[in-house]
C-alpha cells in the first residue's frame, strides 16, 4: 500500500523482527509491559514525533482499551479499529450483555452485573446451577476466568479471577454466566465501515484450547452448514449494528451438541487467528482495516463473499508440550521454516532472539490451506515435522498429536477435547524401530563405518535408549 511505518519496541524486544521491518523504531522503555506497551503516553508520544497518520494496535496490549482509542483520537491520530464507544461498549462483557438483552441474539443464562456481594452472586450461581463460569468483564485469552463446580469453591474462585484480572486488564470486575459441558467455541469474522454497511466473512473453529486458550483453529468448522453460518453470520451482524461497529472484529459463540449456540463476547480487534479466514475468503483483513479507517468503504458486499477450501492454524508456544505448557525461555538458537504449496507461516521471533517470561510465549503462526479439510491436515502435519525450533522447547509435538487424533480427524471437537482425549497430558512418542535403525545408520555414514546388528543385540538396546535428535 506504500505507508511509511513506524514501530515501538521495549529494551528487550531491540532485535526482534518487527523492529527492523519498519522505516522507523522508537524504544519506549523497559521489558515490563507497563512500562512501555501498556504506556499510552509514550506511544502517542512516538506517532507525533515520527508525524504519523494512524495507529494500527495489534492483538493484544491496549489493542482493545477504549480510553487509548480516544487518546489516540483527541491526539489527531487515527486509530486503526472500532470507535472508543464501541470498545467500550462491546469489549467489555457485562455491557455487551446489557447490550442484547433486547434483542434477537441469544445470550449464555448468567447476570450481566459485574460481581460486587458475594452472598448475592452465590444465590444467583445456585439459581443458575452448577457448574458456573467466572469470568473478567474487561478479560480476553482466557485470563481472569475459572470453572466453579460448587459453592465450596465460589468465593475462593470470584478472589483469585479478580486478582488475576486487575494484575492482566487493570480492571476487577468479574461476572457470573452457565457453564455449558463440552460446547464448540465457533467465532464469526464481521467487518463493518463507518458509512453503516455490516458484512461477515464465515466463521472459524476455535475449540481446540488450553487453558481457555486457542490452539489450533480452522475455518470453515466441520459442522457448519449453509443455514447455520447464515443464521449465526446475521447474529453476529446484529450485535455490530446495535454498537455501530466499525472496522474488523469478532463476534464469538459457544454452541453445544444441538446447535443451538451463545453469545459469548465480542473481539473488537484483529485476532491472532485472521489468516484462516483470509485464506478462504481470499481478502486480507489488515489492507481493509487501513481501508475503513480512512473512511473508504468496504470494497465487496455480501454476496461476494465465498468460501473456498479449509486453512487450518496452529499457534506455535514456547513451552513444554510433556510439561502441561509450562513456559520455555530462552534462545532461539537454530530455526527451519517449513514451506511449499499451501503452507502459510507468521512469526515474530528469529534465529538468534531471545524467548523471555515478560510476554506471551508465542513464536508464530502456522497455517495450512488445501482444497479439502483433509488435505488442509496432511499439509500441517508434514510442515509441523519440517519445522525445526531448537533452543527452547515448544508445543508442536502437542500439536501434532491432536491433529493425529481420529476425533480431530472426524471433526468431533470441543473446549473439552484435551482434557477428555489427553487426560494425562502429552506423552514423548518413543522411536520406532525403523527411525531407530535410519537414525544408526546415518551416523555410521557420517563416519562411514558399516556395522549391522540383530534386533535386540546390545549395540541396539544401547542406541534404542537415545533420543534422534542427540545423533541428528
Amino acid at each position: 500500500m506504500n505507508i511509511a511505518t513506524v514501530s515501538v519496541y521495549s529494551e528487550i524486544d531491540r532485535m526482534m523482527p518487527f523492529v527492523s521491518y519498519a522505516d522507523e523504531a522508537y524504544c519506549i522503555g523497559a521489558a515490563p509491559a507497563k512500562e512501555s506497551y501498556l504506556d499510552a503516553v509514550k506511544i502517542i508520544d512516538v506517532a507525533w514525533k515520527s508525524k504519523a497518520d494512524a495507529i494500527h494496535p495489534g492483538y493484544g496490549f491496549l489493542s482493545e482499551n477504549s480510553s487509548f482509542a480516544k487518546f489516540a483520537e483527541e491526539s489527531g491520530i487515527v486509530f486503526i479499529g472500532p470507535s472508543a464507544n464501541a470498545i467500550e461498549t462491546l469489549g467489555d462483557k457485562t455491557k455487551a450483555k446489557q447490550l442484547l438483552r433486547n434483542s434477537n441474539v441469544p445470550i449464555i443464562p448468567g447476570i450481566d452485573e459485574p460481581i460486587t456481594d458475594l452472598q448475592q452472586a452465590k444465590g444467583i450461581a445456585q439459581k443458575i446451577s452448577y457448574p458456573v463460569l467466572i469470568k473478567a468483564a474487561a478479560g480476553g485469552g482466557g485470563k481472569g476466568m475459572r470453572i466453579v463446580e460448587s459453592e465450596a469453591e465460589f468465593e475462593n474462585a470470584v478472589r483469585l479471577c479478580q486478582n488475576e484480572a486487575m494484575n492482566a486488564f487493570k480492571d476487577s470486575r468479574v461476572f457470573i454466566e452457565k457453564y455449558l459441558h463440552n460446547p464448540r467455541h465457533i467465532e464469526i469474522q464481521i467487518l463493518g465501515d463507518v458509512y453503516g454497511n455490516i458484512v461477515h466473512l464465515g466463521e472459524r473453529e476455535c475449540s481446540i484450547q488450553r487453558r481457555h486458550q486457542k490452539i489450533i483453529e480452522e475455518s470453515p468448522s466441520p459442522i457448519m452448514t449453509n443455514a447455520l453460518r447464515n443464521k449465526m453470520g446475521n447474529a453476529a451482524k446484529e450485535v455490530a449494528k446495535l454498537a455501530n461497529y466499525s472496522n474488523a472484529g469478532t463476534v464469538e459463540f459457544l454452541m453445544d451438541d444441538k446447535e443451538n449456540f451463545y453469545f459469548l463476547e465480542v473481539n473488537t480487534r484483529l485476532q491472532v487467528e485472521h489468516p484462516v479466514t483470509e485464506l478462504v475468503t481470499g481478502i486480507d483483513l489488515v489492507r481493509e482495516q487501513i481501508r475503513v479507517a480512512s473512511e473508504e468503504e468496504i470494497s465487496f458486499t455480501q454476496e461476494d463473499i465465498i468460501l473456498r477450501g479449509n486453512a487450518i492454524e496452529c499457534r506455535i508456544y514456547a513451552e513444554e508440550s510433556f510439561n502441561n505448557f509450562y513456559p520455555s525461555t530462552g534462545k532461539i538458537t537454530y530455526m527451519r521454516s517449513p514451506s511449499g504449496i499451501g503452507i502459510r507461516e507468521e512469526r515474530g521471533i528469529e534465529e538468534g532472539n531471545e524467548i523471555s517470561l515478560y510476554y506471551d510465549p508465542m513464536i508464530s503462526k502456522l497455517i495450512s490451506y488445501s482444497s479439502s479439510r483433509i488435505f488442509a491436515i496432511q499439509r500441517m502435519i508434514r510442515a509441523l515435522n519440517e519445522y525445526v525450533i531448537s533452543g527452547v522447547a515448544t508445543n508442536i509435538p502437542a500439536c501434532l498429536q491432536i491433529l493425529e487424533h481420529q476425533d480431530f480427524l472426524e471433526g468431533t471437537i470441543d473446549t473439552n477435547f484435551l482434557q477428555r482425549n489427553f487426560p494425562s497430558g502429552f506423552q514423548e512418542k518413543k522411536l520406532q524401530e525403523e527411525a531407530l535403525v535410519a537414525a544408526i545408520a546415518t551416523v555410521l555414514h557420517k563416519h562411514r563405518t558399516l556395522v549391522v546388528t540383530k534386533k535386540n543385540s546390545t549395540i541396539g538396546s544401547q542406541w534404542k535408549n537415545k533420543k534422534l535428535e542427540q545423533y541428528r
